[in-house]
């Protein structure tokens, strides 16, 4: 006949499996690296857009940003959710 594990052991079982699962988890998010791309200006040209949700607001961003005038870096990302990056703060 095989011996039950105690109830009580089985418990601090899995709650130190929960605190390592945890720390894991923490010490993953802490060493991602931190945001580098630039938020949105708070300028003239650019305040028009806070009182706007961002899909309402991102129809805007090529009436400007475009090859013939700002353009864009070759790299960068799709074009289309440019305030998933670029945050309104």
């Amino acid at each position: 006949m095989t011996k039950a594990v105690p109830q009580n052991k089985k418990t601090l079982w899995y709650n130190l499996v929960f605190i390592i699962f945890c720390a894991g988890i923490f010490l993953f998010l802490w060493g991602a690296p931190e945001e580098t791309t630039a938020p949105l200006p708070h300028d003239k040209n650019h305040e028009k857009f806070f009182s706007m949700g961002k899909k309402e607001a991102e129809k805007f961003c090529t009436q400007c940003h475009n090859p013939e005038g700002i353009p864009l870096p070759e790299d960068h990302p799709p074009k289309y959710r440019c305030l998933f990056c670029h945050k309104k703060k």
